[in-house]
């Protein structure tokens, strides 16, 4: 028997509202400002939630120095065509150049890494 149930996923970022409102075009959903510095994505599955670090360090991406500490894989039909639509959202590409993987990498505009992966 489990122990707990996942029930948040929070990303740091320097601004909640405009990294919801990224993940939100991303994803679908609507960025909801719970309170100060702590906005939730409603309308998802797992929950979604940006927690302002004034502080925030992006994860370093690939580095054999510095860890990613983590990412999401979203699943996607067409990876060309989501490729186009996360880039006009503010993604960066990371590692997009190997067309024979069926996964693409990109940094969300506060530089937290994500993986496009085809279904």
């Amino acid at each position: 028997m489990a122990i707990a149930k996942l029930g948040t996923v929070v990303l740091d970022c320097p601004d909640p509202l405009a990294l919801a409102s990224f993940y939100a075009a991303l994803l679908g959903g609507e960025p909801d400002p719970a309170e100060e510095g702590w906005v939730e994505l409603a309308g998802q599955g797992t929950r979604l939630a940006f927690q302002e670090a004034p502080g925030h360090t992006p994860p370093a991406w690939p580095s054999p120095t510095a860890s990613q500490q983590f990412h999401l894989d979203l699943t996607v039909d067409d990876l060309d065509v989501a490729e186009e639509q996360v880039l006009a959202l503010g993604a960066k590409a990371l590692d997009t150049d190997d067309h024979s993987r069926n996964w693409r990498v990109y940094a969300d505009p506060a530089g937290h890494p994500f993986c496009l992966c085809a279904s």
